[in-house]
């Protein structure tokens, strides 16, 4: 090759052959940069899981870029010379290749780009970050959005991107009308299943690990041996094909039943009526655009109903649209906010799922094993108990990055800090979602085989979820009183006795201490 024009820099969750990075890319003077670093493994304790199969879809990325022909410059994990850190290892091979400039498409993460900005200006060299297309929205139209608003709301942000792409939207007359005549089905989509459970449910699309995969579990297990989760059922899509198979899988076996079920549970089933395919849209193994297309041509097919496939295409075209608005808009400083000034330790059982409550044993246990769990157990279990319990955001959010295949900063810390801990202070929802243990008997059958009690709030069997429920009210009635949406569950309050009160104050200290639903092992 002569003098090298451009290193195209390839993250790990920009595994798109069409991405803005190649517009222009000539083999004759342009080359691919692609690197494993131990460091984003590290800044947090990222489980098996999610390592194993970010690692396995560059490998397989770089395989397809080799069948098209584009010069790669590929630094593994295990190579001798690998310098550890994304920097460090760009600036050695900036040495080595001498390149003319940096070429990227804008990454998901402020920390990374700030990483790739430094290392160009510390070798001299220009940079430049192209727009990222997979999206619907550029930041810059999610910017024109909220410029001038108060608060920002996802419903009217969402109802703006059916009408200017079109989609699920009346024809002639009523083209300005969504179908069915509503926006938002979430009242035909919030039901639990009966005693006898869900039933048969279709297998999930699972992929039996290649070499290549197999290889990277090899890796990861004796590099990271030290980090949460495990990787025997590793079955993951790591290749365009294979997430292609498993978006044809959602469409054909569960989307018809999804949204009816989508906020339901059972215990020891992870998968239920859930698509599973957030992991390779985050990777860009999957388009966006062709999700919600076959998302929507299965209701004008009559192959699944409208409640299921508008609230499919609401977390698709909607939320996972606005959180990236919101990360982008609100960073750096967003990720430092505690609204709620809360200081508590993250339990060192969610790395484990040694706990005695039944709903949260079987959602972390679920999530070290498959780096997986629904929205609903993330929201109302795991993400609503670190909320009452009172722990410091940055705490729970190091965490949920840590342990789900899907979780890449710009989607993971807005759901996180905003949507579930509330940290921003009403950014991203309008109000803390926070319920009693009687949320959880509701949609699943946890309670019934849990030393718990979700309706008891103190004693011996009283539901934690419970006690801490009346916990964070009294300790923030004075600012949620001024929230409307709180306002009913603030003045059931002047329901509790002053003993009951007191009660519950004690009874959530020891939760706090550990004391309650730690399993103590020897």
């Amino acid at each position: 090759m002569a003098k090298l024009r451009a290193l195209l820099v390839v993250l790990g969750d920009q595994l798109d052959l069409d991405a803005a990075a190649f517009d222009g890319f000539n083999p004759e003077q342009d080359m691919v940069w692609m690197a494993e670093v131990e460091e984003e493994s590290r800044h947090v304790w990222s489980s098996k899981q999610r390592t194993a199969l970010f690692l396995a879809a560059m490998r397989h990325f770089a395989l397809a870029l080799e069948e098209r022909r584009r010069p790669l410059h590929y630094t593994r994990l295990d190579a001798t010379h690998n310098a550890g850190s994304l920097r460090a290892q760009l600036e050695a091979d900036i040495v080595e290749l001498q390149p003319e400039r940096l070429i990227m498409t804008a990454p998901g993460d402020w920390r990374v780009l700030q990483s790739i900005k430094a290392s160009a200006a510390a070798m001299g060299l220009p940079l430049e970050v192209r727009e990222d297309r997979h999206f619907f929205v550029s930041v810059r139209e999610f910017s024109a959005h909220a410029k001038g608003r108060k608060s920002l709301r996802m419903e009217y942000f969402y109802r703006e991107q059916r009408q200017r792409h079109r989609v699920l939207m009346g024809s002639d007359s009523s083209a300005d009308e969504p179908l069915g005549g509503k926006w938002n089905f979430d009242s035909d989509n919030r039901e639990a299943f009966d005693a006898d459970g869900p039933g048969l449910l279709p297998a999930r699309a699972s992929f039996e690990p290649d070499a290549i995969t197999r290889e990277v579990i090899g890796l990861v297990n004796a590099r990271l041996a030290d980090h949460p989760g495990r990787l025997d059922s590793f079955a993951w899509p790591v290749t365009r094909p294979q997430a292609l198979q498993s978006l044809q899988a959602f469409i054909d076996d569960r989307l018809p039943l999804f949204g009816r079920f989508q906020d339901a549970m059972w215990p020891g089933d992870p998968w239920l009526y859930h698509s599973h395919l957030s992991a390779a849209l985050n990777l860009k193994l999957l388009n966006p655009r062709e999700v919600v297309a076959a998302t929507e041509l299965a209701y004008h097919n009559g192959a699944a109903p409208l409640a299921s496939v508008e609230g499919f295409i609401r977390q698709i075209l909607g939320w996972r649209e606005y959180v990236r608005g919101v990360y982008w808009t609100q960073m750096p400083g967003y990720a430092e906010r505690n609204w709620l000034d809360a200081q508590q330790d993250l339990p060192a059982w969610y790395w484990t799922g040694k706990t005695d409550m039944a709903c949260l044993r079987d959602a972390l246990t679920q999530t070290l094993t498959h780096g997986y769990a629904n929205h609903i157990q993330r929201l109302m279990v795991t993400g609503l108990y670190t909320l009452i319990l009172g722990v410091r955001p940055q705490q729970v959010h190091a965490w949920y990055l840590a342990v789900y295949v899907d979780a890449v900063e710009w989607v993971e810390l807005p759901n996180t800090l905003g949507m579930s801990q509330y940290a921003d202070g009403g950014v991203m929802g309008s109000k803390p979602y926070v319920a009693t243990g009687k949320y959880i008997q509701r949609m699943s059958p946890h309670c019934k085989g849990c030393r718990y009690d979700p309706a008891q709030k103190v004693g011996e069997r009283a539901c934690p979820f419970t006690t801490l429920y009346w916990d964070f009210l009294m300790h923030h009635e004075a600012v949620l009183a001024k929230n409307p949406r709180m306002a009913l569950q603030v003045k059931n309050l002047s329901r509790l006795s002053e003993a009951e009160k007191q009660a519950v104050i004690e009874r959530a200290a020891a939760i706090r201490r550990n004391e309650v639903g730690y399993v103590q092992t020897a």
